[in-house]
């Protein structure tokens, strides 16, 4: 007998109907013996309707009473959940994040989860319950409901995995786990039967939807192996584990996008010590991330900068920069709202040379131009227009023959 915690995401418990369907997954695992912690998000649209509620009112609703909001949707998923199962002939309980006694720090919307305590699910297990448990929520030290940011529900599973030292965590979706690239753009995807957390990570970071990036981190912190699955097939998915654990290294695993990109370029600054970090320094102070940053020394005194932020703080970003550049006579500024970041991540880089002119030359010959470059030990990203952006997937995608990645028979969790 295993434990076994369970994630059903938005899509999953959107209707009573999947809710039916999700009870009955549920109860197939615990038929074969295994003790069962199910995590729930919000039933699909739920939580945008909850923020539209709260965007008609103010503008800018208080953190604390947005996370009061928007955390009801998965308590509404968990309690018929719960019922459904109950009323299946197996026992059920449902808990809110802070019910059970997920404790997170103070920063509302985008929390981070610093205990779990299990004295309660321990005990519920214990005595034949299913435990379900509302996902993207915890409490603070002072008694607020605080949320963990869009796709919460992920980390809340991994961090319940965790903490129970349970067998394994499995993400149900609406796809059948992960794929080389989006298969909605590019058809001729391949899903992958293993990726290792690393290139799981670089992937999400870089805009994979598939799993929160930090619910990736937790589980590689915790060696808690997570397998996407979907809800709606019986495929045995993607195992995302360690890097020795991948029987099949592979040059490229796969291609991420994104197209919540902006890049703004500041030329004829003075090349002087600490320049950079002083333009920088008042974005970041806004609660704006920066992404890729190159620079180039036009001539000995002038120099040039360039850097990329999320496309929502694109014109918060040009005017702090602009503040900045009017102190500087001939200093200029340009900015590009539309543009796209896409993406190479494979383990095989590390030993591997050519991916880099493999990547630009079939961006090359596509005619897709670069605007910037970055890299790391298994990642390789650029930017180009947005516009050209699904061409860009298609022919990266082809260039490395992800399309022809052998069909692997993946064996089922063996308990």
């Amino acid at each position: 007998m295993a434990l076994i915690v369970q994630k059903y995401g938005g899509s999953s418990v959107g209707t009573l109907e999947r809710i039916q369907h999700v009870a009955s997954k549920v109860l197939a695992t615990k038929a074969q013996g295994h003790d069962v912690v199910v995590v729930v998000s919000a039933m699909q649209g739920e939580t945008d309707r909850l923020i539209q509620l709260a965007a008609a009112l103010s503008e800018e609703a208080a953190p604390r009473e947005y996370d009061m909001l928007v955390a009801t949707g998965e308590q509404v998923s968990m309690a018929l959940l719960a019922i459904a199962l109950t009323e299946k002939q197996c026992p059920a309980r449902s808990y809110t994040g802070p019910q059970i006694g997920i404790i997170t720090n103070d920063i509302h919307t985008k929390a981070r989860i610093i205990k779990v305590k299990t004295d309660i699910i321990r005990r519920d297990l214990q005595q034949g319950y299913i435990v379900v448990v509302a996902g993207f929520q915890g409490v603070n030290t002072h008694g607020d409901i605080t949320t963990l940011g869009r796709g919460g529900s992920d980390t809340t599973a991994v961090a319940l995995a965790a903490a129970l030292n349970a067998d394994e965590c499995q993400i149900y979706t609406d796809v059948d786990g992960v794929y080389t690239t989006d298969p909605r753009m590019v058809p001729e995807a391949k899903l992958l039967p293993q990726i290792s957390f690393e290139e799981m990570l670089e992937m999400s970071s870089l805009g994979a939807k598939v799993l929160q990036m930090r619910s990736v981190e937790l589980a590689s912190k915790h060696n808690m192996p997570i397998r996407v699955l979907s809800t709606f097939t019986n495929h045995p998915g993607t195992l995302v584990t360690f890097e020795e654990n991948i029987m099949q290294k592979r040059l490229v695993s796969g291609i991420a996008f994104s197209r919540e990109e902006a890049i703004i370029a500041l030329s004829g600054i003075p090349n002087q010590v600490g320049i950079e970090g002083q333009i920088l320094g008042l974005v970041s102070n806004e609660n704006i991330e920066i992404d890729m940053i190159a620079q180039n020394a036009s001539e000995q005194t002038i120099t040039n900068l360039t850097f990329t932020v999320q496309r929502k703080d694109y014109a918060k970003t040009l005017k702090i920069a602009q503040s900045f550049i009017s102190q500087f006579k001939g200093a200029e500024i340009k900015g590009n709202p539309n543009v796209a970041k896409l993406s190479v991540v494979g383990i095989g880089m590390r030993s591997h040379t050519g991916v880099a002119s493999t990547m630009f030359q079939a961006l090359g010959n596509a005619d897709i131009s670069i605007k910037m470059i970055t890299t790391s030990e298994i990642k390789i990203s650029v930017v180009i227009d947005e516009t050209v952006l699904e061409q860009g997937v298609r022919v990266v995608h082809e260039a490395f023959e992800l399309d022809k990645l052998p069909e692997t028979q993946q064996v089922g969790m063996e308990i």
